[in-house]
């Protein structure tokens, strides 16, 4: 992501220290910080000046944080992937500022994504259309946050408005938890009973649970809808719906199916931000699994998974990506049926954008909408605003 909310991540900023140029490194460096005898000269645009005041805006965005110094934008910023911008409580300076005064204004009581005018847009032509009862071919279950108002009005506009879809062949649901905030989730409320295409899950929304988004995407795709395949996506994931039901249609209907870009051998991280402990995961290596931006299984893997979970011998992880590859294994071990067919595709993309791609991740709401523009023209390129 090259660009937030429309403006540049970081501005360049321009810094040139008046010494002589024949002036050794060492001793500019030197004279720098011994005797200041030359000081530095900062030609606009690098903000800030030793001993000078300065006015600094922090200002909270759709996707992210922007920056501005004495009325100047100097640098942005996105949100943290999973981010919830009501549960930020505070903002630390640290360094050598000394802070003469904080002045607060204008916070935002709700996401600043929501708005009913600019964005959900009460329009008849964003509704989803009733479930078909006759066959289709692919459910595709979107798993969203409970104030992702507008990652979800952006799929709504572009990749929802596919021919597939609009004809009915193929369903689309967005799988949202509850959030703690009342009025986030009266919002919520309110937006899956106008457009249709929210299934509301009965838990606060928390990484831990996210496994339990999928075992739903699979209930619903098993149990409301008769399909027969079924995709997890992302919010943030804009998927060539048309490219990616070319794909499905090129394998063995009657053996299972496993579809995505696929991870072999992958080890789990014993330390840091995504450690897993040797209680959750004891083995040396993950089974095989598609990263979770965008996958696809067929109806009877959906099957057994739902299955399992009723009888409660379903192996739960917190990756849900990694519970999938669990849960294929275990069906592909057990059943007597025919081998799962494990297909991977780089351009199931999992860190961005690539063209050509089949889905591409990490994809705000502005870079949808480009990415859709582009298709109606026929060119599968990216949009990492530079």
């Amino acid at each position: 992501l090259f660009a937030v909310d429309g403006f540049p991540k970081c501005e360049k900023w321009e810094r040139r220290d008046m010494a002589d140029s024949k002036e050794t490194k060492t001793n500019s460096w030197f004279n720098r910080f011994i005797g200041r005898a030359k000081k530095p000269e900062m030609t606009w645009p690098y903000p800030f000046l030793e001993g000078k005041m300065f006015v600094l805006t922090i200002q909270a965005g759709v996707e992210g944080y922007h920056i501005n110094v004495g009325g100047r934008h100097v640098a942005s910023f996105p949100h943290r992937m999973g981010f919830t911008l009501e549960d930020a409580t505070g903002l630390a300076v640290t360094g050598g500022i000394d802070v003469h005064s904080v002045y607060a204004t204008s916070l935002p009581k709700a996401h600043p994504s929501f708005s009913l005018q600019n964005v959900l847009e009460m329009s008849d032509k964003w509704k989803a259309r009733p479930v078909p009862e006759e066959l289709i071919q692919l459910f595709i279950g979107i798993l969203s946050a409970t104030n992702h108002f507008a990652e979800r009005m952006a799929i709504r506009k572009t990749w929802m408005q596919f021919p597939a879809i609009q004809l009915g062949n193929v369903v689309a649901r967005f799988f949202v938890a509850l959030s703690h905030r009342k009025e986030i989730n009266a919002a919520l409320k309110k937006e899956a009973e106008y457009f249709g295409d929210v299934v509301i899950l009965p838990f606060i929304d928390r990484y831990e649970l996210v496994v339990l988004k999928t075992v739903a995407i699979c209930q619903y795709g098993v149990q409301n809808v008769t399909a027969e395949y079924i995709m997890k996506c992302d919010d943030d994931t804009f998927v060539r719906l048309d490219v990616v039901l070319q794909q499905v249609s090129t394998f063995n209907r009657t053996l299972p199916l496993y579809l995505g870009n696929l991870n072999l051998l992958h080890r789990p991280l014993r330390s840091g931000k995504w450690a897993v402990t040797f209680e959750e995961w004891p083995e040396l290596v993950y089974p095989p699994y598609a990263n979770g931006p965008g996958y696809v299984i067929s109806i009877n893997i959906a099957r057994d998974i739902v299955s399992r979970h009723a009888n409660q011998s379903l192996r739960l992880f917190k990756m849900e990506d990694v519970s999938m590859g669990m849960w294929v294994e275990d069906y592909n071990t057990t059943t007597i049926a025919a081998p799962v067919q494990y297909i991977h595709s780089w351009k199931f993309c999992q860190y961005g954008c690539v063209d050509n791609y089949f889905t591409a991740h990490y994809q705000s709401p502005r870079q949808m909408l480009c990415l859709w523009d582009k298709l109606s023209l026929g060119r599968a390129q990216c949009c990492n605003y530079r």
